[in-house]
C-alpha cells in the first residue's frame, strides 16, 4: 500500500467529510506521482455508475431539472468523487450532479478518482448527504443503522462525525420501528420527522398517520394524540382558525414548550432549551459539543450551502 493509501486507511468515521474526501488542490499538486488517481480529469458519463448502497433514494425531479439547466449553461463546477470499479468507475459522492449531467446531455464530467473501501464509501455518501441536508429522515436513519450493524460504529461516534447530538441520532434510529407504511410517508414528505417521532409511541401508528394527513395536524397535536392513546383517552386535536397552526401561549405549560424544543432539535440536530417568562419573553439555548458543530449550525441558520 502506498503512503497515501496508508494515510487513508488510518483514522475513521470521526475524520469528517473534508478529511475523507481530502483536498482536491493537494491532489492536483501530487498528480505527477499518480495522475490516474489524483488529478481532476474528464471521463465519459457512461463510464460512471451509481453506488448501489447510496443512502439517498429519493431525488426531487424539479430540483434535478433546475440543476441540469445550470449544468447545461455552466458545466459541472464541482468534480464528482469516484472510485475504480471493474473497468469503469463507481460514484462515491456526487450522484445528483451525475444524474443532472445526463439530463443536460453532457458526454463527459470532471471527476477525482480515489481508492476507497466499502466502509469509507458509505461513510462519505452519508456525510455528504447529511451535511447538504439532502437525505430525508428515514434515509438518514437507515444509513446510520447500516453503519452500526455492518461497521460497528456507536451512536456517539456517528453523532460526532455528522456534528449532531447523540439524541438526534437515537431519535432517528427509533423511526425504523415504525411500520413501512408510515416510513413511506416520511420518505415522500407527507409526514415530517417530528410527526413520525411522535407516532413511535402510538398504539396504532398507521391509523394515527392517516388522521394526521387527513386533518393536517401539527406535530404538537400528533404528540397529544399519541399520548392520549397510551392513556386510553379519546382526545381530539383543537381546531385552529383558518387551518393555521397557532403557537400555544406560555401558560399552556411545559408540554407545548417541550414539543417546540423537540421540533427545533429535529431541525438542527442539537439539544435545544427554551426558557420563558410569564410576560411572554424568553430565550432559546442551543447546546453544541465542538467548533465543527457550531460552524454547522451557523451555516444552517444562515442558509449557506455546504
Amino acid at each position: 500500500m502506498s503512503d497515501a493509501g496508508a494515510r487513508r486507511a488510518r483514522g475513521g468515521l470521526g475524520r469528517g467529510l473534508n478529511a475523507l474526501l481530502g483536498d482536491v488542490a493537494q491532489d492536483e499538486r501530487e498528480a505527477g506521482e499518480a495522475p490516474a488517481r489524483g488529478a481532476v480529469r474528464m471521463i465519459p458519463v457512461s463510464a460512471i455508475a451509481p453506488h448501489p448502497e447510496q443512502p439517498r433514494r429519493h431525488f426531487d425531479e424539479t430540483a434535478l431539472d433546475e440543476l441540469a439547466a445550470s449544468i447545461a449553461e455552466r458545466g459541472v463546477i464541482q468534480p464528482i468523487i469516484v472510485r475504480p470499479h471493474g473497468h469503469d468507475y463507481q460514484i462515491v459522492a456526487g450522484e445528483r450532479r451525475w444524474r443532472a449531467a445526463q439530463r443536460a446531455r453532457l458526454h463527459e464530467v470532471p471527476v477525482v478518482v480515489r481508492e476507497y473501501s466499502d466502509s469509507e464509501t458509505l461513510q462519505i455518501a452519508l456525510l455528504e448527504n447529511i451535511q447538504r441536508q439532502d437525505l430525508n429522515a428515514i434515509e438518514e436513519a437507515r444509513a446510520y443503522q447500516r453503519l452500526i450493524d455492518e461497521f460497528g460504529h456507536t451512536q456517539d461516534a456517528l453523532a460526532r462525525a455528522v456534528h449532531k447530538s447523540r439524541s438526534h441520532v437515537a431519535n432517528l434510529l427509533r423511526l425504523l420501528d415504525l411500520p413501512d407504511e408510515v416510513q413511506s410517508r416520511v420518505v415522500s414528505g407527507t409526514l415530517t420527522m417530528g410527526h413520525a417521532r411522535a407516532m413511535v409511541s402510538a398504539d396504532d401508528p398507521i391509523a394515527l398517520a392517516d388522521q394526521v394527513v387527513t386533518q393536517g395536524l401539527s406535530v404538537r397535536q400528533t404528540e397529544k394524540l399519541a399520548s392520549s392513546d397510551k392513556r386510553g383517552g379519546n382526545a381530539a386535536p383543537r381546531e385552529t382558525t383558518g387551518g393555521a397552526r397557532r403557537m400555544a401561549p406560555a401558560s399552556a405549560g411545559s408540554a407545548d414548550i417541550a414539543a417546540l424544543e423537540n421540533q427545533l432539535a429535529d431541525l438542527l440536530g442539537l439539544k435545544v432549551h427554551i426558557a420563558f417568562n410569564e410576560d411572554g419573553r424568553g430565550s432559546i439555548t442551543l447546546d453544541y459539543s465542538s467548533l465543527e458543530q457550531l460552524d454547522m449550525v451557523c451555516q444552517r441558520l444562515s442558509g449557506e450551502r455546504i
